[in-house]
């Protein structure tokens, strides 16, 4: 059984295919001449919100239709976290070797003086993690649970 199809690895499963998405994404408007507009970040929470919209019906599914809550949360949180630490380490990486788009932060954000591909980085993950906390509160009550006193 391969990683992505075992029931008992679904945040890493759907945080691998979150964080191909994001790098899709990311790859996408660079190509076409967006990559400079850092508001188009804000589409991320699309692609982050259907990997992990999906990674719990898929633990529902193959869990006999239940959903305990907390085990949802888990599920939902874990797999944007991986999502998203998967796409700031490519970040990193592409940072590094493309030195004209670190410049390009330093001069035309506000707080750019600041930053290099570390903190930067550190910041999409992070910004990635909390995205996953809200994304899978609201979702959790979408795709629906069991009682929260049930296993």
């Amino acid at each position: 059984m391969s990683l992505l199809n075992n029931p008992n690895r679904i945040p890493e499963s759907y945080g691998l295919r979150i964080a191909a998405g994001l790098i899709g994404f990311f790859l996408i408007m660079k190509l076409v001449g967006l990559g400079h507009i850092v508001e188009l970040r804000l589409l991320n929470v699309f692609i982050l919100s259907g990997g992990v919209y999906f990674a719990l019906k898929r633990f529902k599914d193959s869990h006999a239709d239940r959903l305990n809550y907390f085990r949802g949360l888990a599920t939902g949180i874990s797999t944007a976290a991986i999502g998203s630490v998967v796409f700031s380490l490519f970040l990193f990486v592409y940072m590094k070797l493309d030195t004209s788009m670190m410049q390009s932060i330093i001069e035309n954000e506000a707080m750019g003086r600041y930053m290099n591909p570390y903190i930067a980085a550190f910041i999409v993950a992070l910004e990635g993690v909390f995205s996953g906390f809200l994304v899978t509160f609201i979702l959790m009550n979408y795709v629906g649970s069991d009682e929260v006193n049930q296993s």
